[in-house]
């Protein structure tokens, strides 16, 4: 398939169907911030800092390294669909409230991170190493990371 040929996708993104006509070479992260996501940071673009992160299926992927054509039927969240009525959502009140929200850049993707780790089930509340190791593969530049913690502690 010729890159410059745009096919067209269908998908929901924050509950909201969307037909979508794109290059197949476009990752995921491109196509939404094309569509007004800016809650999708383009960081590093080769999946090191977490930044792209949202859901697709419930699943928290690296949306910089995730071609948009395979979103095909699927469902995908950004931190913009977190909010129910203009309220936030449990996770990101409980980055607001502990101050786990510094300059902002990283914030939407561990909000989508732990969005899906707190999803995951378990029987015992989370140690302070399982929450760092749940959210390895976001990184913070202000190294507020204690807060973080904080807020997902805050939210069992």
């Amino acid at each position: 398939m010729n890159a410059k040929t745009l096919t067209t996708i269908d998908c929901h993104i924050n509950g909201i169907h969307r037909q979508l006509t794109l290059s197949p070479a476009m990752s995921l992260a491109e196509v939404l911030r094309a569509e007004g996501l800016l809650s999708v940071k383009l960081g590093c673009q080769v999946g090191e800092c977490g930044a792209c992160t949202v859901l697709v299926d419930d699943t928290a992927i690296d949306s910089c390294l995730y071609l948009a054509i395979w979103a095909q039927n699927k469902t995908i969240r950004t931190v913009e669909g977190e909010l129910a009525n203009g309220v936030a959502s449990k996770i990101q009140q409980a980055y607001a409230n502990t101050g786990a929200v510094q300059c902002g850049f990283c914030t939407p993707g561990l909000i989508m991170a732990t969005t899906a780790f707190l999803a995951k089930p378990r029987t015992k509340p989370l140690t302070i190493k399982q929450i760092r190791h749940g959210l390895a593969g976001n990184l913070c530049r202000c190294t507020g990371y204690q807060m973080i913690v904080d807020a997902i502690q805050h939210c069992e």
